[in-house]
C-alpha cells in the first residue's frame, strides 16, 4: 500500500496531482506550520505577459499552524482571482469546462486557508479523475512533529509499506530512519508535458488550472513518467 502526503496549496501545479494518482491513500498535511511565500495561499497562471502570481492574503501570527490561517476577507481577492482568470484565458478552449466550477469554489463562504486550498485540490482532482482516498492530518490524533517521524507514523498508521516522496525529498529526509523502520521511499519524478498555451511561448510548472483550460480534463496519468526508489 503506497502512502502519500503533502501539504494543501492553493490550486497546486500537475505534479500534485501526478502524485496524488499514484498513491492509495493521500494525507493532506494541514497541521504543519504555515510558511510566508510559498505555495500555501498563492500559484500563478499565464497571462498575455508572462506568469502572475494568483495570492491569498491571509491573517497569519507566526508561528501558526497551517489550519489557523484565515483568508484575509477585508480584501476583494476572490473577484479579482476570478477576473485575472477570466481575462487571462478568454482564449483558452476549455475555459468554459473549467473557469464556472473555480467560480462556485470561491463564491463559497470558506473562511480559513487550508478548507479553501482542500476544497480546490478536490475539485482539480475530480476534473483530473483522481480518485485516490484523502485524509486530513487534523483528524488524526497522536502524529508526532518532525519531518520523518510525521510520514513514517501515517505509514504505520494507514499500513503502508512504501511512502512515496517528492522528489525534494532526496534533500532533507533521513532515508536510514525509514530503512530501520522497514518503509520503502519512492521518489516522484514528474515532468510536465508541453501544451499550446493561449499565448505565445510556453511557461512550465504554474497552476494546473492553466493545464486544464487548454487541454481540458482528463486523466492526470496519461503523461506519467517512472519512479524510482531510493537507493
Amino acid at each position: 500500500m503506497i502512502l502519500a502526503a503533502h501539504q494543501p496549496q492553493y490550486l497546486p501545479w500537475l505534479g500534485y496531482f501526478d502524485k496524488m494518482a499514484r498513491a492509495d491513500r493521500f494525507v493532506l498535511l494541514d497541521t504543519v506550520q504555515y510558511k510566508k511565500n510559498e505555495w500555501q495561499n498563492r500559484n500563478r497562471i499565464r497571462t498575455s505577459a508572462g506568469w502572475q502570481w494568483l495570492t491569498v492574503p491571509v491573517h497569519a501570527r507566526y508561528p501558526c499552524r497551517f489550519d489557523e490561517v484565515e483568508a484575509d476577507e477585508t480584501a476583494p481577492w476572490r473577484r479579482k482571482h476570478l477576473a485575472t482568470l477570466r481575462q487571462a484565458y478568454a482564449r483558452a478552449p476549455h475555459r468554459e469546462t473549467v473557469l464556472p466550477a473555480l467560480e462556485r469554489l470561491l463564491q463559497r463562504p470558506l473562511r480559513r486557508l487550508a478548507e479553501l486550498n482542500i476544497e480546490g485540490i478536490r475539485l482539480l482532482a475530480d476534473l483530473f479523475e483522481v480518485r485516490t482516498e484523502t485524509i486530513l492530518a487534523s483528524s488524526l490524533a497522536g502524529i508526532p512533529d518532525g519531518p520523518d517521524a510525521r510520514l513514517i507514523a501515517l505509514c504505520r498508521r494507514f499500513g503502508a509499506d512504501e511512502y512515496l516522496a517528492g522528489a525534494g525529498g532526496r534533500d532533507y529526509m533521513d532515508l536510514a530512519a525509514w530503512q530501520r523502520a522497514g518503509i520503502t521511499v519512492t521518489f516522484q519524478e514528474f515532468h510536465g508535458p508541453v501544451y499550446a498555451q493561449c499565448h505565445p511561448g510556453f511557461e512550465a510548472n504554474l497552476s494546473a488550472v492553466d493545464y486544464l483550460v487548454h487541454c481540458g480534463p482528463g486523466p492526470i496519468l496519461r503523461f506519467a513518467a517512472p519512479l524510482r526508489e531510493a537507493a
